[in-house]
């Protein structure tokens, strides 16, 4: 797909610095990513496979099969890919589509999102300025963490559990026990099958379920429970670290971020 970006002029007197403003094709999109550069149009980037991470402003997305990222037009940004990663990008045209996101956006993916992408790769003619694709691709939930999912039986019926009901306690050994298997083993299948230690996946699950529960006006304390946390200091010091700013923070920006 050709892209567009820009590349501006410096003052007379100073030594023309590259800026991210030229036209390329996909020539230019090296098999491990490309350069700075900015779009005329909105872009939604999905991974179905491998893992990519976009930077954009001074700040890293990372997309897996389950976190996409909406770029609104007119944004710089960058992207290093993972080897074998399939990058799906749909285009959209600011002047026909609305974005309801003024700034690069994490989204998770759902399966009925994940089903229409695929289904459009498999087209024989595709049209991109499809007013229904770009609502169904604007109902994702914003500002997930990315969460790989396990592949392996034992791995993926924790997973499965933990989705429904992200609380349980369990420990690995306690689900490992449950599953007939050592915890040793788990947490290998975990690391491999996610790239992420068993109670990093468990956290970041945690804390995308409570992005959920913040947005339906719970209070900090009553999400922190509800997801499994022992204290509620525990769950803002974790909010904090994996999304930089606390709770409330969040909630307050996200409030004048809707009404924008």
């Amino acid at each position: 797909m050709a892209e567009a970006a820009l590349r501006t002029v410096a003052p007379t007197g100073h030594e023309p610095e590259p800026e991210p403003e030229a036209l390329f094709d996909d020539e230019f999109i090296a098999a491990g990513g490309h350069p700075t550069h900015v779009h005329t149009f909105h872009q939604f980037l999905h991974v179905p496979l491998g893992r990519i991470v976009v930077t954009a402003l001074g700040r890293d997305h990372e997309l897996s099969p389950s976190v996409a990222l909406w770029i609104p037009a007119g944004i710089p940004h960058s992207a290093r890919f993972d080897p074998d990663s399939l990058v799906v990008p749909e285009t959209f045209e600011p002047e026909l589509h609305h974005l309801p996101y003024s700034e690069v956006t994490s989204v998770n993916v759902s399966d009925a999102q994940r089903q229409l992408l695929l289904s459009r790769m498999r087209a024989s003619e595709v049209t991109e300025e499809d007013p229904e694709v770009f609502a169904v691709l604007c109902s994702g939930h914003r500002d997930v963490l990315p969460l790989p999912q396990p592949t392996g039986r034992s791995a993926s019926t924790v997973a499965g559990e933990l989705m429904r009901n992200p609380g349980d306690p369990r420990t690995a050994s306690e689900w490992a026990e449950s599953l007939y298997t050592s915890s040793t083993s788990l947490r290998r299948a975990f690391r491999a099958e996610t790239g992420l230690a068993f109670s990093e996946w468990r956290t970041r699950l945690r804390l995308n379920h409570s992005l959920q529960l913040l947005a339906a006006g719970h209070m900090v304390s009553t999400v922190a429970a509800r997801v499994g946390f022992v204290s509620t200091n525990g769950y803002i010091l974790a909010f904090r670290r994996y999304f930089g700013e606390t709770p409330g923070a969040y909630v307050k920006r996200s409030a004048t971020r809707t009404a924008a």
